[in-house]
C-alpha cells in the first residue's frame, strides 16, 4: 500500500518505519524543514533503540522517504495517517490545533477517496471533527478511521510489529477490511483486531493509559504506607502480583510516572468526563497522588541531611522518565532536582540518553557528567531516579569510595538494601520498611 504518516515524531516515525518494513511504500511529512533535512541524513530527532536500524535499512531500500510537501504526500497516497502532537491545553484538555490543520491541508490537496487514520491520542468526538474540516475543502469521498497507538517508550519497534491488539475505530465495513489487510502482517499469531465505533476506539486509549496510571498511584501508596508501618512492598507485589485478577505488570512502586502519555491521557480523560458533567473522582486522585510521589525522594533526602542543603552534593543516575528513551516530558527527576535546588544543594548528573534534552529544561542550573561515576565524585549521596540496566549492577566499591558519606536513594527499588546496608551504606528505598 502507499502510505502517507503526517508527522515525524515519536509515534510517525515508528509507524513509518513498521509499515516500510513489511513492504508498503511510506512517506513521512512534517512540516519542519530541519527535522526533515536531519532524517533525510539520517539524524533522528529522538531516540528509541533499534529505530535507527529500521528507518535506515527502509530508505536505503527506497520503501520509506521524507517531504515536507503534505499536498504531494496525499495526493500519491491512498491512506493517510496523522500522527502529530495532541498537547495539554491549562485545564487538562488535548489542543487539537494540530490535528485540525493537518485535516485541512489534507482536504485542501484530495484528488480521490482517502482513508485518513488518525494515530494521535484524541479525545472522543475527534473523528467527527477532522471529517468536517476536511468536508470544508473537497467533495471526495472521505473516511475516517481511529487507530490509536499502544506504544510503550523503550520498546515501540516490539510493540508495533508484534501487538497485543490493534484497535481500528471505523463504522465502515470496507473500511475496516482494508485496515485489517494493513495490520495483518502483524498479528500472525493471531493477536486480535478489534472493529468498533470511532468513539469508543478514541476512548479505549485514554482509559487504558489512565487504568495503567492508577494501578501505578495506587502501588506508591500502598509503597508509602509500608515505609510508615515497616513493610516491604517488594513482598507485597508479590503477594498480589500472582493474582490473576490483578497480574504482575504496572505494580512496581517508584518516583512517579512520567512522560507523554500517562500524566496528559489522565488530564484529558477527566477533561471529557467534566465536559459531560460526570466528576472522574478515582483519576482526580491519581493525579494528586503522583504529584506527591514525586515529592518523596526530597523528603526522604531531607530526612537524612536536614532541610538546608547547603553546601551538599547530590550524584543523580538518570533524569528520562523511563530507561530506554530520552523522553523528559513530565519527568520525576525534574522535580527531584528542582526540590534539591530549592534547598540549596549542587547537583551531578548522568543519563545515558537523556542529557542534550535535560538541558533545554534544566540548562545550567546543574552538572551534566559524561560518566556515572563522574556523577559521584565528591557527592554526598548517589540518588537513582530511572533505572536503566547499566545502573543494575554497578561496583559497589567504588561507588563507596567516590561518595564522601556511603548514603544511595534508591528511587525504583533495583537494589538488594540488606546487601548494601551490610556493606556500609545508608539505604533509602521506596516502600521498603
Amino acid at each position: 500500500m502507499r502510505i502517507a504518516v503526517v508527522g515525524s515524531g515519536y509515534v510517525g516515525l515508528v509507524a513509518a518505519a513498521c509499515f516500510a518494513e513489511m513492504g508498503n511504500t511510506i512517506v513521512c511529512v512534517d512540516n519542519d524543514k530541519k527535522k526533515i533535512d536531519g532524517l533525510k541524513k539520517g539524524k533522528l530527532p529522538i531516540y528509541e533503540p533499534g529505530l535507527d536500524v529500521l528507518i535506515d535499512r527502509n530508505v536505503r531500500e527506497q520503501r520509506l522517504s521524507f517531504s515536507t510537501d503534505t499536498a504531494m504526500a496525499v495526493r500519491e497516497c491512498s491512506l493517510i495517517f496523522i500522527a502529530v502532537g495532541t498537547p495539554p491545553g491549562e485545564d487538562g484538555s488535548a489542543d487539537l490545533q494540530h490535528v485540525l490543520s493537518v485535516s485541512a491541508d489534507i482536504g485542501k490537496a484530495m484528488n480521490d477517496w482517502k482513508i485518513i487514520i488518525n494515530k494521535s491520542t484524541v479525545p472522543v468526538g475527534t473523528s467527527e471533527l477532522v471529517k468536517t474540516e476536511v468536508r470544508k475543502y473537497t467533495d471526495f469521498r472521505v473516511d475516517v478511521v481511529s487507530n490509536p497507538e499502544f506504544l510503550k517508550e523503550g520498546a515501540a519497534i516490539d510493540d508495533f510489529m508484534k501487538p497485543d491488539r490493534v484497535v481500528i475505530g471505523t463504522g465502515s465495513k470496507e473500511v475496516a477490511e482494508i485496515m485489517r489487510e494493513l495490520y495483518s502482517p502483524f498479528v500472525r499469531t493471531n493477536n486480535p483486531i478489534y472493529i468498533m465505533s470511532n468513539k469508543s476506539a478514541e476512548l479505549t486509549k485514554y482509559v487504558a493509559n489512565s487504568l495503567l496510571a492508577t494501578k501505578i498511584s495506587f502501588m506508591n501508596e500502598i509503597a508509602n504506607l509500608c515505609d510508615v508501618v515497616g513493610a516491604d512492598i517488594k513482598d507485597i507485589r508479590r503477594g498480589i502480583g500472582s493474582d490473576t485478577r490483578i497480574g504482575p505488570h504496572f505494580i512496581f512502586p517508584g518516583v512517579g510516572f512520567g512522560g507523554s502519555c500517562f500524566p496528559k491521557d489522565v488530564r484529558a480523560l477527566r477533561h471529557t468526563s467534566d465536559e459531560h458533567g460526570y466528576h472522574l473522582d478515582i483519576l482526580e486522585a491519581v493525579t494528586e497522588v503522583n504529584c506527591k510521589q514525586k515529592k518523596i525522594m526530597g523528603r526522604k533526602i531531607a530526612e537524612e541531611f536536614g532541610e538546608d542543603l547547603t553546601g551538599k552534593t547530590f550524584g543523580i543516575w538518570g533524569l528520562a522518565f523511563k530507561p530506554n528513551t530520552d523522553d523528559m516530558r513530565d519527568a520525576p527527576s525534574v522535580v527531584i532536582i528542582n526540590d534539591l535546588l530549592e534547598r540549596g544543594a549542587r547537583v551531578k548528573a548522568y543519563d545515558p540518553e537523556a542529557t542534550e534534552y535535560a538541558r533545554t529544561i534544566l540548562g545550567d542550573s546543574i552538572e551534566f557528567c559524561s560518566s556515572s561515576y563522574g556523577a559521584l565524585e565528591d557527592a554526598d549521596a548517589l540518588v537513582l531516579i530511572t533505572e536503566w540496566t547499566e545502573f543494575r549492577e554497578p561496583d559497589f566499591e567504588r561507588i563507596h569510595s567516590l561518595l564522601v558519606k556511603p548514603v544511595i536513594f534508591d528511587g525504583r527499588n533495583i537494589w538488594n538494601p540488606t546487601k548494601l546496608i551490610s556493606s556500609g551504606f545508608t539505604y533509602y528505598g521506596i516502600g521498603r520498611g
